[in-house]
């Protein structure tokens, strides 16, 4: 327990914390933005609602695309639990595309499953699948050493094996950037593991409680699919 003043102080002490943690993540943001641009070379298609759609369809004529790697094998009947909470948090797209800006989620579960589960979580995003395709496993989203080596969160299997050896295998999640100029695509970024932490407004209003995030455990694993609660 404290005093109104004794309590005033200490929220003083935490504000002048905040200002500077708002000003470091400004700085972290600018070098973000400072990245080299890789060019993409190499054709993906997927499947969507509409048909056949390439990467370059994906941005619907904007110049950026945020793709979020989903977790969701093609022999799993319902997406990762986990990524299911992180699609829960995604805003509305409309202000994502007055900034020339598009989002689109791809897993490698074939579009009929894909298209059941979200009908089921009535989401209304776009999400597409790249079953068939490198995709997944050119931008790390899936570890399957007999298609291509080991890379998650920028560690190889050694690391991996070494530390998070679930990450060494199988459906991981991330999120990746993407900038069109005209014809020519490029990858701008790419995080995983606690990255796409950004995105999850659930954990960012309990870190604003007292009681916090109440992780137990495998922490965000334990949360449910929404209509199970």
């Amino acid at each position: 327990m404290a005093s109104r003043e004794e309590w005033l102080v200490a929220r003083m002490e935490l504000l002048a914390a905040e200002k500077e943690a708002t000003k470091a993540r400004d700085a972290l943001n600018a070098r973000r933005r400072d990245l080299p641009m890789v060019e993409v070379d190499k054709e993906y298609v997927f499947d969507s609602p509409g048909g056949k759609t390439s990467l370059a369809e994906l941005f619907d004529g904007r110049r950026q695309l945020l793709v979020y790697h989903f977790m969701f094998d093609p022999e799993w009947e319902a997406g990762c639990v986990a990524c299911s909470f992180l699609a829960d948090n995604l805003p509305h797209l409309s202000h994502l595309r007055s900034r020339e800006t598009n989002l689109v989620v791809v897993s490698r579960a074939p579009l009929e499953r894909i298209t059941k589960f979200k009908e089921r979580m009535e989401w209304t995003f776009p999400w597409v699948s790249s079953y068939g395709s490198d995709f997944n496993y050119d931008f790390h989203a899936t570890q399957d050493e007999s298609v291509a080596p080991v890379f998650y969160n920028y560690r190889d299997k050694t690391e991996l094996e070494a530390t998070t050896p679930w990450h060494a295998q199988g459906e991981q999640h991330g999120m990746s950037v993407f900038f069109r100029d005209g014809e020519r695509i490029f990858h701008t970024y790419s995080s995983y593991g606690r990255g796409p932490d950004l995105l999850l407004t659930t954990y960012n209003l309990l870190d604003l409680t007292p009681l916090g995030r109440q992780e137990v455990g495998t922490g965000i694993a334990n949360f449910k699919h929404h209509d199970q609660y």
